[in-house]
């Protein structure tokens, strides 16, 4: 009887080891699922790129790295965070990707690599129509709104405008309202997202002429090069079926200034310090 019931442990200890020793696969095919989930950070304060409304995220930058990731595989995971916060969670990798309008710029990519550009945007100047601002050289003496950690607040400081003049902030939402309301003179940011705010906000007016000449592209944490490969050529596939043009279409009313043709490498087009 003892005996018997031996027998009977040791098989039963056998079969669960089996089922341990099998267990590994099946954990790999998880692993596999699990790593073609991409967590990718964005600031949902940049309309139209990045629009966050009863907690659901849409805009341009959302609709395009959903449609690249659909392109190859890829499972997203959105993660909202200030701007300013971005590169140092790429860097550190607790992020793999962000979109968020980020400017290609030299100083960037030693921290992070870049795709190659999305879109061509610039900065330009806000102000409440009937100022007696009529481009950035009428700002010296003027209070200013910037966006924090963005190429705005480097080009200010970096063309005479002294910091104490600079109001920055996390976001666009109170960045256009103190215009409005009066607490600065102007806004200088880029200006796609000048022009949407004056079509919300009457009253606003961009003047002077288009500052800059910059790219936004995709950021990518440098631990995972494979994973910027397959960006860029997700970004190839969307541009080659015609979602970016239906892009453009649904965000910009098919204005077509922003859109890249061909392909712009962050070498070709990364902004030096200003």
């Amino acid at each position: 009887m003892k005996k018997t019931s031996f027998t009977t442990l040791i098989t039963a200890l056998s079969t669960g080891l089996c089922l341990f020793a099998a267990s590994p696969a099946s954990m790999a095919a998880n692993g596999a699922s699990a790593a073609n989930t991409v967590v990718v950070a964005t600031d949902a304060t940049f309309p139209p790129f990045e629009i966050e409304k009863d907690g659901k995220l849409s805009g341009f930058d959302i609709d395009m790295i959903r449609a690249i990731a659909k392109a190859e595989g890829l499972r997203i995971k959105l993660k909202t965070m200030p701007f300013d916060g971005i590169i140092p969670s790429l860097k550190v990798g607790s992020v793999d990707v962000a979109v968020a309008g980020i400017t290609i710029k030299e100083s960037r990519m030693g921290n992070v690599n870049f795709s190659n550009a999305y879109y061509k945007s610039g900065l330009s100047v806000l102000v409440r129509q009937g100022s007696k601002i009529k481009g950035f050289g009428d700002l010296k003496g003027h209070i200013v709104a910037a966006k924090k950690g963005t190429s705005s607040v480097d080009y200010l400081l970096s063309h005479g405008i002294e910091s104490k003049y600079i109001k920055q902030f996390q976001n666009t939402t109170p960045l256009y309202q103190t215009l409005v309301t009066g607490g600065a003179d102007a806004v200088l940011f880029d200006n796609p997202s000048n022009v949407n705010a004056k079509t919300h906000h009457k009253g606003l007016e961009v003047v002077g002429d288009l500052l800059t000449g910059e790219y936004y592209g995709i950021a990518v944490t440098k631990k995972k090069p494979k994973l910027l490969e397959k960006i860029n050529d997700g970004l190839a596939k969307i541009k080659k079926n015609g979602v970016y043009d239906k892009l453009f279409d649904k965000y910009f009313a098919g204005d077509p200034h922003g859109k890249v043709k061909g392909v712009k490498t962050p070498s070709e087009v990364a902004v030096e310090k200003y």
